[in-house]
């Protein structure tokens, strides 16, 4: 009697990257005290509503999103089987795998590249084969759905989202908003020190904050570098006369790019036996807030990180964010008071209603087919 009343409960809906509601944890590192409180809560409601027939029935009547893992593609059909509790087989029908932006059916690598990992649904309906087995006809479609239209077309840039990297590409890496919808954080807005390719800052899997960059006719871009700090707030850490731990980023004719901070480098004189990614042990000679620079004298190479844990980069510095306490940021100026060179990031004013209204008439381009 007590499951029933407790899955009675009016939902509390986040819209979180899937993975969240199975495993909370790290995701919750990263949102107000509230908001993770809610997130623990909706989780452990999860696993009941998941546990049996009764659960799922009263999550179906109450339209909640629900979280499971898939287990299996069906390569004929491109169904997807989703692993729940209490004998009852859930079935994701390909039309209801993805909720396309353009009005064209998820391609086939939607399904197969599913299979061993979380995804979120609504239960549409509970059906019975002729020996009386159940079977939930369950929607990530239209899980992705309610969450363009009743979150992401509502967001405006400068609003503070949690991601879950997805996967890495070259230009940029590409992260869940919410519900399986993917968005993009390009390259060079993943932080102010320069990197070859995402993996050098992000891990598939990895739970991150970002800003909303930029909202067009429905497509979403996000930004993090500007949750990494200002180059006063990085440079507060170092002094002159220290020697410490540096990534080489660039090796151009005039200098020796070091990453101290994913947001702080210096510039030493140029070597010629020096490789991008290796790490070094660095002298800082001085630093001028004035002109944004550190001046660095290479000391030896050290031997690299071991493996990267929760809550730290791909092969560079730890990450320390600065998150905005309103979960919305208008404008950011990384450059500091005392330097003429103004470098800021304004995320401007425009209506929240017309951004509103082009996701919600085209759909989020941001919904790709993984």
């Amino acid at each position: 009697m007590t499951e029933k009343n407790s899955l009675s409960l009016p939902q509390t809906t986040l819209y979180l990257p899937e993975g969240t509601l199975t495993t909370p944890r790290q995701a919750a590192h990263y949102l107000p005290a509230d908001k993770a409180a809610a997130l623990y809560r909706l989780s452990a409601e999860n696993r009941q509503c998941c546990a049996n027939l009764a659960g799922l029935e009263a999550a179906m009547a109450q339209g909640r999103i629900l979280e499971a893992t898939a287990m299996l593609c069906d390569c004929q059909t491109m169904a997807v089987t989703v692993d729940l509790g209490g004998g009852v087989r859930g079935v994701i029908p390909r039309e209801e795998l993805l909720y396309p932006w353009d009005g064209k059916p998820a391609r086939d690598i939607a399904a197969i590249t599913r299979v061993g990992k979380p995804v979120q649904f609504r239960v549409l309906r509970i059906m019975r084969d002729e020996h009386g087995r159940p079977t939930a006809l369950l929607s990530r479609r239209a899980a992705q759905e309610e969450c363009v239209r009743q979150s992401l077309s509502r967001k405006r840039p400068g609003d503070l989202v949690p991601v879950r990297v997805t996967h890495l590409e070259p230009f940029g890496a590409f992260v869940d908003v919410g519900c399986g919808v993917v968005s993009l954080i390009p390259i060079d807005a993943i932080s102010v020190s320069r990197i070859s390719h995402p993996r050098d800052r992000f891990r598939k899997g990895q739970y991150l904050p970002a800003l909303i960059r930029q909202i067009d006719a429905g497509r979403i871009t996000l930004t993090h570098k500007e949750l990494l700090g200002t180059w006063a707030e990085n440079a507060a850490a170092f002094a002159p006369c220290q020697t410490v731990t540096g990534i080489v980023r660039s090796v151009e004719e005039y200098g020796v790019f070091v990453e101290l901070a994913p947001n702080l480098a210096g510039l030493a004189e140029y070597r010629d036996d020096v490789t991008v990614g290796a790490r070094y042990s660095v002298y800082i000679k001085s630093i001028t807030p004035e002109r944004m620079k550190v001046k660095l004298a290479l000391i030896d190479s050290v031997d690299p990180c071991p493996e990267s844990v929760p809550g730290e980069a791909g092969d560079g510095a730890e990450m320390t964010y600065h998150l905005p306490e309103s979960g919305h940021v208008d404008r950011w100026r990384y450059s500091p008071d005392a330097c003429a060179r103004v470098v800021e990031t304004d995320f401007g004013t425009a209506a929240v209603e017309e951004r509103a209204e082009a996701l919600t008439q085209n759909g989020s381009r941001a919904c790709a087919s993984i």
